[in-house]
């Protein structure tokens, strides 16, 4: 008896179990990633800023971050907002995105392992704990290993289902196709993962197909170089509307990539010949061939570019030219711990100039705010966000520092210095939060398609320009306890409460006269007016704490009283 089969079409594939599989192995890898992000929490970036002095450093910084949040996406795009925020160089940040292509690697080797059969044990583990722990960390270590089962498990459940892919004639023929003109792979590979912004995702799919033998390696190999192209969307995006500087950083890591591939391509026969003779020599199973084809090609790609990193970076430089002179750049290498034990003095007198250095943003911060109301420009907006960045991240390691300063036996003199020191950080970091609310404000305005009258263009500038002779004042008061310039200063406050109320009255009377006639721009006129009280009071604060005064807030309560 003969019985006749037909080969299985496309239709035949069980979908449900591909797309479902692939949505868990999605789901997976991100929250494999978002729980590792949980649990380092700021000490994420903070890792990647402090130990990224040399090129070396930074290289693998992005090969370890990379490795533990399973993303290289996640750390270029971390290492893109550190550069827009002015606290990583160009030199820093290529080391990092180039050891991230490394760190990538880990996802296929991991797959290649097929520890896919104790996938549902970690599942079970990561719900339990998720279940009934009450301690974040507890919790963020239960998001962890679910994500970790559901990457392996969702693999596992794509890749039975796509056995049946090398018996399709379609994909028999679209595989040869692919074979054939390893262009067209290359592509597929790049799209994908741009698509769906995860090069492991693609390079996880690639292994199962050629397990399966859907796929020659010839075919694969594309795949994989395409994979690295694809990943670097998420730099991109992380880039718009950023400095010079985080745009270069993105290219450099397009340009890496793009190079890098275009070698893959070229020595694309030789590399799979060699991949084969490997695979021969020590019995490496099909999954695992992909994921080590992927580690010496990544690895090979940093070796060769690794020494050509400044000369990568002058020749982005030069493609996206910008003016610099906009750019804030705060440098903390000087926050030496070790300097603590040993001058206790000397480090409170590091953590005082970095202090000043964060008081000369809050100034630029401040200005910018007044140029952004006048010429309405992103570049100017932009310049607040940023410096706004970097004030919030001062604020986070000059504390960190003199709490650590403050474990040290100081004299009363030291005690003296650190106690002001940290009330001025925290009073510049309240001004930087004022500063963009300033922003906020007139951005509804502009949303509005409305403008303030001329007379309010100019009490807001008359009160911003003010301002920013109160915090030179503020801020000499701090360096050099001169009580002149806090003298000045307070008759520059009483003249600023002045102004506030005048242009309030003021305000009210065009309303009254229907000279007013914008309705969002009348409706936060004196909220603005208030912010920039407020900021002066800021200032003020600054200048009582260098000199050991009642704070600025009691003095007014005592005034009411």
């Amino acid at each position: 008896m003969y019985i006749l089969t037909t080969a299985p079409t496309l239709a035949d594939l069980q979908w449900n179990m591909v797309l479902g599989g692939f949505g868990l192995f999605m789901f997976g890898i991100k929250f494999v990633g978002d729980g590792l992000k949980s649990l380092a929490g700021d000490k994420l970036r903070d890792y990647i800023n402090k130990y990224t002095s040399k090129t070396w450093m930074a290289l693998i910084i992005g090969i370890v971050i990379t490795v533990l949040i399973q993303s290289s996406s996640a750390t270029t795009a971390i290492t893109i907002g550190l550069v827009r925020a002015g606290l990583m160089k160009l030199e820093q940040a290529a080391g990092v995105v180039i050891g991230a292509n490394i760190g990538t690697t880990i996802t296929a080797f991991l797959i290649g392992l097929k520890i896919e059969r104790f996938s549902l044990y970690f599942v079970f583990l990561g719900g339990t704990i998720l279940s009934f722990a009450n301690k974040k960390q507890a919790r963020h270590i239960g998001e962890v290993l679910i994500g970790f089962g559901a990457l392996f498990y969702g693999l596992q459940i794509m890749g039975d289902s796509l056995k049946m892919l090398k018996d399709v004639p379609e994909f028999v023929a679209f595989a040869e196709a692919m074979s054939n003109n390893a262009f067209l792979s290359l592509m597929a590979g790049t799209l994908l993962t741009a698509l769906i912004q995860g090069s492991a995702a693609t390079i996880g799919v690639i292994q199962k197909i050629y397990e399966s033998g859907g796929m020659t390696l010839i075919a694969a190999l594309p795949f994989v170089f395409g994979s690295n192209i694809g990943t670097t969307i998420t730099g991109a995006f992380a880039a718009i509307g950023g400095t010079p500087e985080a745009k270069r950083t993105a290219l450099l890591h397009t340009f890496f990539n793009i190079i890098g591939t275009t070698i893959g391509m070229i020595l694309l026969v030789p590399y799979a010949g060699f991949i084969q003779w490997l695979s021969t020599e020590f019995a490496v199973a099909p999954m695992m061939q992909i994921a080590v084809s992927h580690i010496i090609f990544n690895v090979g790609a940093t070796c060769v570019f690794y020494p050509f990193t400044k000369q990568m970076c002058k020749f982005v430089s030069l493609v996206i030219k910008g003016d610099e002179s906009d750019r804030v750049e705060v440098s903390t290498e000087s926050l030496d711990t070790a300097l603590i034990y040993q001058l206790p003095s000397s480090a409170l007198s590091v953590a005082q100039n970095l202090t000043v250095q964060m008081s000369n943003v809050s100034i630029k911060l401040v200005n910018d705010t007044k140029t952004y109301l006048i010429e309405k420009t992103s570049s100017a907006k932009e310049s607040v966000e940023q410096a706004e960045q970097v004030i919030n991240d001062l604020d986070s390691q000059i504390t960190n520092y003199l709490i650590e300063i403050s474990k040290v036996e100081l004299s009363d003199l030291e005690m003296k210095q650190y106690t002001a020191n940290l009330q001025v950080v925290k009073n510049l970091e309240r001004i930087g939060d004022l500063g963009t609310n300033l922003i906020e404000f007139y951005e509804m305005v502009f949303e509005a398609k409305e403008a303030f009258s001329q007379e309010a263009l100019q009490e807001i500038s008359s009160m911003t320009d003010r301002l920013l002779d109160m915090i030179h004042l503020s801020l000499m008061t701090f360096e050099d306890e001169s009580e002149n310039a806090y003298v000045m200063l307070q008759d520059n406050e009483n003249k600023l409460d002045s102004m506030e109320y005048d242009y309030r009255q003021l305000h009210f009377k065009r309303i009254r006269d229907k000279e007013c006639t914008s309705t969002v721009a009348g409706s936060v006129y004196c909220d603005i007016l208030g912010t920039l009280e407020r900021i002066g009071d800021h200032t003020m604060n600054i200048a009582r704490c260098s000199l050991e005064l009642p704070s600025h807030t009691e003095v007014k309560t005592s005034h009411l009283n």
